[in-house]
């Protein structure tokens, strides 16, 4: 009997791709005799009136595993409700690069078939913990898995802040804004802001500027556990936004603080079997892939 008796499905709404996967899903896993927990909200997409519907905050208590259809988008969101919970995620790539969302649409019955058969890797990944403080008040809060990012919010201005690590000043900078990302995030938004690739096992955090008006400015790492704050300056006209993940956003003015540090609690991925992170990163990044020729040296190689 597999360990995953219950699955909770949550898909993207708005496109049809999505809902063919999850109808295809569901079909699977009633095949395969899987108790099946609709969220609400996905459940709209997928007219089956077999299956059972609840409230998206009540999965974590309920399932033993979510599968995640769309995109990293998707995944984001639920890995922020599934926190500390110890309810492992599973992604179907429904999205465009699909860093975390791993089983390709083609490969639904095979995939999660194997993972209900006990063939996966399980890995654990950490979130970050951003508050902003007003008057030594909070005024938001919330759990980060790829990035906490500062920046102007509507309008294309520079913003001011200064920058502290554990507690020692490290520069008053004017720029776009900062983007601080787990290793997990290191392959998002850090990326196009030419920070660097982090292994996910690493624990480490990357704090890369956006578009300084600085020519010495560059990424830093720094230890996972190190506590950052940031202190918003005097702006002209401009409320700076605290984003976490894209999609949690805290408006800020003058004198506000945001501290980000390691959450204690974690979420667990599930992948196939064989997954390998240089080989996503090859993979989604367009990176060349091997070319050994006959009796060169490379043949011997094994990823």
């Amino acid at each position: 009997m597999s360990e995953f008796s219950c699955v909770g499905l949550i898909g993207r709404l708005g496109s049809e791709a999505v809902a063919y996967s999850l109808k295809r899903l569901v079909a699977f896993l009633n095949e395969r005799n899987v108790k099946i927990l609709l969220d609400n909200e996905t459940g709209a997409v997928v007219p089956d009136a077999s299956v059972t519907r609840v409230r998206r905050e009540q999965l974590p208590s309920l399932c033993d595993l979510v599968i995640v259809v769309g995109g990293d988008g998707s995944l984001l969101g639920s890995a922020r409700l599934m926190a500390g919970t110890g309810v492992p995620l599973l992604g179907i790539n429904r999205g465009r690069l699909g860093f975390l969302t791993d089983i390709s649409p083609e490969d639904i019955e095979l995939k999660v078939g194997e993972v209900l058969d006990g063939s996966y890797e399980r890995e654990q990944r950490f979130l970050l913990q951003a508050t902003v403080s007003r008057n030594q008040q909070v005024i938001g809060q919330s759990l980060a898995l790829n990035d906490v990012v500062l920046h102007p919010g509507q309008f294309i201005r520079m913003i001011d802040f200064e920058l502290y690590i554990d507690e020692t000043f490290v520069y008053r900078q004017s720029s776009d804004g900062l983007i601080i990302s787990t290793p997990t995030g290191s392959t998002a938004y850090a990326l196009s802001g030419g920070g660097p690739i982090m292994h996910p096992s690493l624990d480490a955090l990357v704090l890369v500027p956006m578009n300084p008006h600085t020519l010495s400015s560059r990424p830093i790492v720094v230890s996972g556990g190190s506590d950052i704050r940031l202190v918003v300056g005097e702006q002209r006209d401009v409320h700076p936004h605290v984003t976490c993940d894209g999609q949690v956003h805290i408006v800020t003015q003058t004198g506000d603080e945001v501290a980000i540090t390691k959450s204690p609690d974690c979420i667990d991925l599930i992948h196939p079997k064989g997954h390998r992170f240089y080989q996503v990163c090859r993979s989604k990044l367009g990176w060349a892939a091997r070319q050994a020729s006959e009796g060169s040296a490379f043949n011997d190689f094994e990823e």
